[in-house]
């Protein structure tokens, strides 16, 4: 279920830049920001590094990466 949002028009294109560069749609991006956001609040001691790593090995264990069977 998708729902609509109002955000500023400076967000919306910082976002477009960046999907580009990473191959995502602009609300996959802010998607992708958000929950950066959201764990970063969670896990106020982990360096952002460490928050990334985290999300890329999330990502990639529902992609059905790396598994051994």
């Amino acid at each position: 279920m998708s729902v609509t949002v109002k955000l500023s028009e400076r967000l919306v294109e910082q976002a477009r830049r960046h999907a580009h560069v990473e191959h995502r749609s602009v609300p996959k991006q802010i998607e992708h920001w958000s929950m950066i956001g959201k764990t970063a609040e969670e896990n106020p001691d982990l360096p952002f590094a460490l928050i990334r790593d985290i999300l890329i090995a999330d990502q990639e264990e529902s992609a059905g990466e790396y598994t051994f069977g």
